[in-house]
């Protein structure tokens, strides 16, 4: 990345440039990131290209202000943070879908962030709902965030950490109030090696991102606002929810505009399959 497009992401998330790549520092960028890009799929029901090029993430990203899914915010994401000076590693995940089966591989981008004071991080701002804050890799305890409860635990343990082993590969799980969420490989990737999922989730009739838009991101209370189709959900911290149904295109696009700061020209529609 070259200056000028650091200081402009910088100035699209709301951070100063810091100083040094610290857990600090990485933790503010972390959930300032979560606050203003929000993950959406909405280039998949506008027809748009999903394109995993560092120089095409940052235009969308910064320059058209929009959001994206895993592959695109933890892509954009992560040049950042080797730009700010941080040691950065892409790391694969399989999400866990429905009856706990694991998701396609190169289901979901994660990042492995070590730090000048001597951490290394799980960050992560392209899940959707997840912590709001970076989780240390190596701990294999309970830690807190806002969000929930969080262990990182090797594949194979029960959701305490009880017992299992790191598998063929020291493959990792990362559960989130006692449920595993995604497992995780721990062997270096480059974002090249994400295409074939990109795809798939972008035009498989199996993939949950083809069967609605979706648009989230966490609210300054620590939060939550989601429109999904023409679904309006307001999640206090608390967990208390507000729902609107959202009645006409103009209604859907100020939503989106005004909600998340994506200003689209028209809404974007769930693609029919041919006959």
């Amino acid at each position: 990345m070259k200056p000028a497009q650091v200081d402009a992401y910088l100035r699209r998330i709301g951070v100063t440039h810091p100083a040094w790549p610290t857990a600090d520092v990485l933790r503010e960028l972390h959930l300032r990131h979560l606050l203003t890009v929000p993950f959406e799929n909405l280039s998949i029901h506008l027809g748009q290209e999903i394109a995993l090029d560092e120089e095409r993430l940052l235009d969308k990203v910064v320059g058209d202000r929009r959001g994206g899914f895993c592959y695109e915010l933890n892509g954009a994401f992560g040049a950042l943070l080797k730009a700010l000076g941080f040691d950065v590693t892409l790391l694969a995940g399989r999400v866990y879908g429905e009856g706990d089966r694991l998701g396609i591989p190169y289901d979901h981008l994660a990042l492995r962030v070590r730090t000048v004071d001597g951490g290394d991080w799980l960050a992560d701002v392209g899940f959707g709902a997840h912590s709001h804050y970076p989780l240390a890799f190596g701990e294999r305890g309970e830690q807190a965030d806002p969000a929930g409860a969080f262990r990182i635990i090797v594949a194979g343990a029960d959701p305490a950490g009880v017992r299992g082993s790191a598998g063929e590969f020291g493959d990792l799980e990362v559960v989130w109030d006692g449920r595993s969420r995604y497992r995780l490989e721990t062997r270096p990737r480059v974002l090249g090696d994400f295409v074939a999922g990109a795809w798939w989730h972008s035009t498989s009739p199996a993939s949950h991102f083809t069967r609605s838009p979706v648009c989230s991101r966490v609210t300054e209370d620590g939060g939550r606002v989601t429109l999904s189709g023409r679904t309006l959900t307001v999640t206090d911290p608390g967990g208390g929810k507000e729902t609107v149904e959202l009645a006409t295109d103009e209604e859907v696009l100020a939503a989106y505009r005004e909600r998340f700061g994506v200003v689209l020209e028209r809404v974007p529609a769930v693609r029919k399959e041919e006959a």
